[in-house]
């Protein structure tokens, strides 16, 4: 039997034929029976397009039938996560290095069953992975295997099941300092030689409750002194590359306004007294003008406070270790804000929209901390108790 040959003489692989035109072309059958064909101006680009589409109807194939493992499963779902962020990505990359590295991650996805996913959460914790990492593994793998149920590839989801019913939530509640640890640690931050230069830094984070990116982002022209507000509708980044960019707020409630108190309408004309005044101002994505610098003259980013923070907790242990203080960062700060507010009786809405939370449950069960005193002081403003009037009295007296 003669081979099909094309104009050169050169023999025609199964499906390849040249048309009158001269152009190539190689036809197939695609994953639903359907024909289907390519096209080339020459022989050896057809026959890279066939390769590139054999190699994809087999991965087709594979997936269809369950025939991947769980780490190809998340190649295969991460890879539809377009337009993500920088941090978000990190995120993934963090995952993904788990689960290339784990037995588990090598598993075809039709063997998976729901106790298998389970062990494995339970081998993890034991193996020192905290909540939080477990959290942030199922919060991946999890929606993979979705994709790959709707798709009918897998009968069930075997990650579909509540993480506290496997494993223990071992991770730390986020603290708010009190009012006593507050004054304790600002006073010394501005009494302090070497770090009194933040002061008017950590004012403005604790009277915001502002994510300290959100800080970090901050420009000359969103600071409405007039008015006495302040615009969050971006944020600073910096990638460990060492490149800054400008991304939106972590939700499209971050968009907001925040009101001075007297205190962040002071610390803000200081640290825009003390600004140093640049030639060329820094561009970054359109935005110029940076409220906070470092001592190159670039925009600061959270790093920067968070270091400024770290230094400033060692020197103070060392100088006070009779009398310690949580470990304070940023977003501790953000904490304390929120509770402050909440404790001072602030609307739970206006509040959601001050933090810039997308939902008011954040708001409640996140970061708000009660306090004996203050619950104590509220039910004696509601409730007649034994007691409850002299100490009002006590207190009004006092």
């Amino acid at each position: 039997m003669s081979r099909r040959k094309d104009n050169k003489g050169r023999v025609l692989r199964t499906g390849e034929s040249q048309r009158k035109d001269l152009i190539y072309q190689y036809r197939y059958t695609d994953a639903l029976g359907n024909r289907k064909c390519i096209y080339a101006s020459d022989l050896k680009t057809l026959r890279e397009k066939e390769d590139e589409l054999q190699r994809s109807l087999e991965d087709g194939l594979d997936y269809a039938g369950g025939e991947i493992t769980v780490y190809e499963l998340l190649q295969r779902y991460l890879s539809l996560k377009c337009g993500v962020r920088y941090n978000t990505k990190v995120g993934y990359g963090f995952v993904m290095n788990i689960v290339q590295k784990e037995p588990f991650g090598a598993r075809k996805i039709r063997d998976i069953k729901v106790s298998d996913a389970q062990r494995w959460m339970i081998k993890l914790q034991k193996e020192g992975k905290g909540y939080s990492t477990l959290t942030s593994i199922r919060g991946v793998v999890k929606p993979a295997f979705q994709m790959a149920y709707n798709e009918e590839v897998v009968r069930r989801n075997p990650f579909d099941f509540k993480l506290t019913d496997v494993v223990v939530n071992d991770s730390q509640k986020r603290i708010s300092l009190t009012e006593k640890q507050q004054k304790v640690w600002m006073n010394f931050i501005r009494e302090d030689k070497s770090y009194t230069k933040y002061y008017d830094e950590f004012v403005v984070l604790l009277g915001t409750g502002m994510r300290v990116s959100e800080f970090c982002g901050l420009t000359l022209q969103d600071l409405d002194f007039q008015n006495r507000r302040i615009r969050v509708d971006h944020q600073l980044v910096r990638e460990r590359g060492g490149k800054y960019y400008v991304e939106k707020t972590k939700t499209e409630c971050g968009c907001r306004f925040i009101p001075m108190t007297e205190e962040v309408f002071q610390s803000l004309q200081n640290l825009l007294a003390n600004r140093k005044r640049l030639k060329n101002e820094v561009i970054i994505d359109g935005y110029s003008g940076f409220l906070l610098l470092d001592k190159n003259d670039h925009p600061k980013v959270a790093l920067h406070i968070e270091n400024e923070m770290r230094w400033a907790m060692k020197k103070y242990r060392k100088l006070y270790p009779d009398a310690p203080l949580p470990h304070i960062t940023p977003h501790v700060f953000r904490h304390t804000f929120c509770t402050n507010m909440a404790n001072a009786g602030m609307d739970i809405k206006a509040l959601q929209y001050v933090m810039g939370h997308s939902d008011a449950s954040i708001t409640l069960n996140v970061y708000t901390h009660a306090s004996y005193d203050h619950a104590a002081e509220q039910m004696a403003k509601l409730v007649d108790f034994p007691g409850s009037s002299d100490r009002q009295e006590r207190k009004m007296s006092g």
